[in-house]
Order: structure tokens, then C-alpha cells, then sequence
């Protein structure tokens, strides 16, 4: 939290580390910007500050033509808050007001529309409608911007219920109607990249993120643990099908075209990985993006995590070596919870052979395949009907993953970016055969927690000993309350080092 002069020493600062955390609004031109907008200073009298783009466009200011503050990263904030407000601006990133509107938000938060209303107004300027507001016109550029579709679908595909709300809007956000818009975008296409359509070879989009992100690498791990039929990792390119409120869909995630080959960290500043949606029906383009970037952990500050683990004396000399490490989140958390009862005593591969079998009898064929990647993970409905020796190679293996769909089947225990992490955590050690260790990996990886330190990740790392001559942290949870906000990076270096992948 900030004041008034601290959001107008960011605003002087030029430092990209603000973007997606800071808008200035000009009183004298209307506008907003992020902290690095190349335009002059305005003068202070004439400043506003906002944590938010809807915030800025709530007060009437529309987006810079210049700095696009609508195309920055999203503020790590929400992601390591597990208060009201941070489970709400994660909900609210899925897309859920557009599906169930503010209502159904305030129930899946068990608060009342009232309460979350002020809440959010005092945090972060805008209520739950603003916020979707802002995000339904960021879908909509996206899609007019990289599509060929009719301007009435790009509307009703962006969560929109009328044209008309759909190019007021547009016109308050971006000062432009829709069709100004799609002919700028047009203009500044390269002739070598057609707008395309959905089912055909795939909407492409770049998603943003803050610098050094080893893109490759993290890519690269997650082809280490995918699981044929929904996952393939081939020639750079990750492929993922996804299991969408309205269909499935497969994204192919790469790194930006144009930077050098190999696993070159970007320098300091903002990178792209390059994205190409696949999706069945186009109302889910909202809710694809967010989950493409919790997947790779893209709103993360990087600096701030690495400003802090590097000062203990074993991760040091890892942050340095790859700075900018993310944890890998989920697309699914009811997949990712499955998965993890599966490797709870199984070696890598076992584990994705019996979970290659529960997507190759089980999953729901894809309306149309991309390479390899032919069917979405089983529902947990589908595999809570089952016995357990038709879930695993063994019988104890079986059992655990039957328990563990029946309780996410009856929602005994629920788990998205919207729940409360305490929560769930508790109620995961309550499932049938479940380990605190795999409790802990569904909280990193299905809940998105930063801040998870994984049992037995504290004994001593030969390798990392080894490799850096460095204490092993053996000294239990003392010494990791030092790693703090950040356990859950801390302990992807430690995996990193050992060689071991999770």
C-alpha cells in the first residue's frame, strides 16, 4: 500500500516493475497510462492514481493510444492474497461475473453482494461490474484485433449481452468505436500474419509478462510431466487441451518469435509468449487466457521474489543461475489434485502412464485433435463412479484417486483460484490417503499458493550441495520463515537443483 507521494515518485520512476500495479489518469487530457508511457509528465496537479485499469476507467478516463496500459501484465497482488479481495480478483480474471454474474460471485466467496461491493470499491477503486467491464473490453480488442470474426460475435463472445453495450463501451475504454479499432489493428499487421478463426489453425494472441522469465525452461518442464492425450511438448511448442465452461479447447504456448534460440533469459523489462487458442466456442476466450497465464505463473514479479531468496546463502547462487524462476500452476485443479494422488507413491513415469490410461478410456475425445492431443483429463464424476482398480495400477493408488474424485465430485472439497487456501488445505488432509507433501503440491501448483514450503523439501539437497557448496537447509521451517512470502519459488529452485521435476 501506497500514498499519494509514493504513487507520484512510481509515476516519475519510468520502472516497468509498476506497470500492471499503477494507472495514472490525466485530469487535462482524459486519459490513462502505465508508469512507463513515453508521452510527456503531466504536472501533478493534473495526476490520478489507480491500482486498477477499471478503477481509471470508472472515473472516466480512457486508455492511452501509446502505452497500451491495458496490454501490461496483471498485478502479482492478487495472486499472493488470500484475503476477499485477492480470491475476488482471481474469480473475477476467470470470467466468472460474465457467467454467473455478481451474484453467483458472491456466493462462490459466501459474502454478500453488499459486502463485496464495498470491500472492493475501498481496495481497489471499483466494484465487481467495473472490474468485468474492464476485462470484457480487453477480451474484445483481443479478438478484434487477431480474429476475422464479425463484430457482433467478437460482442457476444467477449460477455457482452447487446452491440450496443458493446461499443459504448468500447468507445468509453478505448475512444474509438469497435470498427476503428479492427482497422488500426489491420494496418499494423504483418502481411505475413492473416487474422485467423477458431478451429482453424488457432487464435493467435501474445500474452505478457515481467521479465527474466526463462521461457523454454518452463515450457520445457511442463513437457517433462505431460501426459499423452492431453498434454505434448514438441519442437519448443507446449500443447494443452483444456476443459472450458462452455466446450474444450487446446493451446499451444511457445516462446515469442524473434528472440534468440536456446534458453536465453530475457533482459529486464516485459517479454511475450506466444499463444494460439484453439477454442470450441468462443465465450470461453476469457477465461482461456487467465488460465493459459496462472499455468505459467505469468503475473509474477519476479524481482521482488528474487530480491528475496536471494539472500539466503544455498538459493543465492541458484536465483542467479536462472533468475526469474516461476511455479507452474494448473488449468485444472480438479486434474492437478487427481494427478498428484497418482504420483503420491509412484516414480514420473508410472504416474503419467496410469494417468495416460485414465484419459485414454476415460477423457472426452476433442472435437478436433491438435498433434497429439486428443482428449480433455476424465470429469472427477466419472471417476468417483468407478472402482478403484479401474483408476490405477494399484489397488491402494486406486483407492486414493477414487476418494479423492468422490470428494471433489460432491464438493466436500472444492478447489479454483476463488477458495480459501487454509481452507482447502485443511479439508485436503481429510481426504482418504492423502499426505501432507501432496496436500501441499495441489496448494502450489491447483490453488496458485506462493508461499507453500513442501514437507521433507527441507532435508539436505545432495546435488544443490554439491553443485554450490552451499548449507543444505536442514535447519527445518527456521530457516525457510527467512524465504517468506515466497516458499513455493524457494522450493522450485531446490527441485531445480536436485534434478528432480514436480
Amino acid at each position: 500500500m501506497m500514498d499519494e507521494e509514493h504513487y507520484y515518485r512510481a509515476a516519475l520512476s519510468n520502472d516497468s516493475r509498476f506497470d500492471g500495479r499503477l494507472y495514472i489518469g490525466v485530469a487535462s487530457t482524459g486519459i490513462y497510462c502505465r508508469p512507463t508511457c513515453p508521452a510527456m509528465t503531466p504536472k501533478r496537479v493534473n495526476m490520478r492514481f489507480y491500482r486498477t485499469a477499471a478503477a481509471a476507467q470508472a472515473a472516466g478516463f480512457r486508455a492511452c493510444k501509446r502505452c497500451r496500459p491495458d496490454s501490461v501484465p496483471g498485478s502479482p497482488e492478487w495472486n499472493s492474497r488470500a484475503d476477499l479481495v485477492g480470491r475476488a480478483m482471481r474469480l473475477i480474471a476467470d470470467g466468472l461475473v460474465d457467467r454467473e454474474g455478481v451474484s453467483g460471485l458472491a456466493a462462490r466467496l459466501n459474502y454478500s453482494e453488499r459486502q463485496l461491493q464495498r470491500q472492493l470499491v475501498a481496495e481497489v477503486g471499483a466494484g465487481p461490474l467495473a472490474l468485468a467491464r474492464a476485462q470484457r473490453a480487453r477480451t474484445a480488442q483481443l479478438l478484434l484485433e487477431t480474429t476475422d470474426l464479425h463484430v457482433s460475435e467478437v460482442a457476444f463472445a467477449s460477455g457482452y449481452s447487446s452491440i450496443r453495450q458493446f461499443n459504448d463501451n468500447m468507445r468509453a475504454v478505448f475512444s474509438m468505436p469497435p470498427t476503428e479499432l479492427r482497422a488500426r489493428a489491420v494496418q499494423r499487421r504483418p502481411r505475413t500474419a492473416p487474422p485467423t478463426q477458431p478451429w482453424g489453425n488457432g487464435i493467435r494472441i501474445q500474452l505478457p509478462f515481467r521479465t527474466p522469465l526463462d521461457v523454454t525452461g518452463l515450457l520445457e518442464q511442463l513437457g517433462e510431466q505431460a501426459v499423452p492425450g492431453i498434454e505434448e511438448y514438441a519442437d519448443g511448442v507446449y500443447h494443452r487441451a483444456l476443459s472450458l465452461p462452455h466446450g474444450s479447447a487446446v493451446v499451444s504456448l511457445s516462446r515469442a518469435a524473434g528472440k534468440p534460440a536456446g534458453k536465453t533469459v530475457q533482459p529486464p523489462g516485459r517479454g511475450f509468449v506466444e499463444c494460439e487458442l484453439h477454442l470450441q466456442d468462443l465465450r470461453d476466450m476469457t477465461a482461456a487466457v487467465q488460465r493459459c497465464r496462472d499455468l505459467l505463473d505469468l503475473d509474477a514479479d519476479p524481482g521482488a521474489v528474487d530480491e528475496v531468496l536471494a539472500r539466503d546463502a544455498l538459493l543465492a547462487p541458484l536465483v542467479a543461475r536462472v533468475p526469474g524462476r516461476r511455479v507452474p500452476g494448473s488449468v485444472d485443479p480438479a486434474e492437478c489434485a487427481v494427478r498428484a494422488v497418482l504420483a503420491q507413491d509412484a516414480g514420473p513415469e508410472e504416474a503419467r502412464s496410469d494417468a495416460a490410461l485414465l484419459v485414454a478410456r476415460y477423457g472426452k475425445p476433442l472435437t478436433r485433435e491438435v498433434g497429439r492431443v486428443t482428449h480433455t483429463f476424465p470429469a472427477v464424476e466419472t471417476l468417483a463412479r468407478l472402482a478403484p482398480h479401474e483408476l490405477a495400477g494399484t489397488p491402494e493408488r486406486g483407492s486414493r484417486v477414487k476418494a479423492m474424485a468422490t470428494a471433489l465430485a460432491r464438493e466436500d472439497l472444492v478447489l479454483g483460484v476463488g477458495v480459501d487456501r487454509e481452507e482447502a488445505g485443511r479439508k485436503l488432509l481429510k481426504v482418504e490417503g492423502v499426505t501432507p507433501r501432496t496436500a501441499a503440491l495441489v496448494r502450489m501448483r491447483a490453488l496458485g499458493d506462493p508461499d507453500v514450503l513442501v514437507p521433507e523439501e527441507l532435508e539436505p539437497h545432495d546435488a544443490a550441495r554439491q553443485s554450490f557448496g552451499g548449507p543444505g537447509p536442514a535447519t527445518g521451517d527456521e530457516r525457510s520463515e527467512a524465504w517468506r512470502p515466497w516458499r513455493s519459488y524457494a522450493v522450485q529452485h531446490l527441485w531445480a537443483a536436485a534434478g528432480t521435476v514436480r
